[in-house]
């Protein structure tokens, strides 16, 4: 399993996907604004302007974030043996699925209010931002208040062990294998 712990994330890494959050954070807020902004003004340029932007930023690069953390963060959570831990992880797991899910759904009337179109339910879209926005804003507090503490002292257990080995060093000779 030593080749499932690839945890490196220290330092850079951790400070790239904290950013991420706080963009996905300034996301989310455009997103409770818009939506009182389309209850108040309908689709204006403003509107449209921000349903681009925010369509934009969720389709990419949040979705980008999930993939790293699925990615580096968290197998090596996962390979811990931290029951709790894990089944933490594999909750994060599936709001990843659940986050996708609702967006599949938002994107395309946001594409829509971004081009001008007013053919959206205002009542579901708002309870579909509703839904979405919690969703989100709970699962980054409980990927800050556990996970990304967890994986950083996990990342930090690792450098010094790694740390602790010395360099490798190697003699002019090999041993013969015969």
């Amino acid at each position: 399993m030593g080749s499932v712990i690839k945890l490196d994330t220290a330092g850079g890494e951790f400070k790239a996907l904290d950013a991420c959050h706080q963009q996905i954070a300034a996301h989310l807020d455009r997103l409770g604004v818009l939506i009182a902004h389309l209850a108040d003004q309908g689709v204006d340029a403003h509107a449209q302007h921000e349903a681009r932007e925010i369509e934009a930023f969720f389709s990419a690069t949040s979705q980008q974030h999930h993939a790293d953390e699925e990615a580096k963060v968290f197998p090596a959570l996962l390979a811990s043996g931290d029951e709790a831990l894990v089944a933490t992880v594999r909750m994060l797991q599936q709001d990843h699925g659940w986050i996708e899910e609702d967006w599949l759904a938002l994107a395309p009337q946001l594409r829509a209010i971004a081009a001008g179109y007013s053919w959206y339910d205002p009542a579901e879209l708002q309870h579909g931002i509703e839904v979405f926005l919690e969703l989100c804003r709970e699962h980054i507090a409980l990927e800050e208040s556990v996970i990304y503490p967890e994986a950083k002292a996990f990342a930090a257990k690792l450098a010094r062990r790694r740390a602790a080995r010395g360099p490798l060093t190697f003699t002019a000779e090999a041993p013969s294998s015969s």
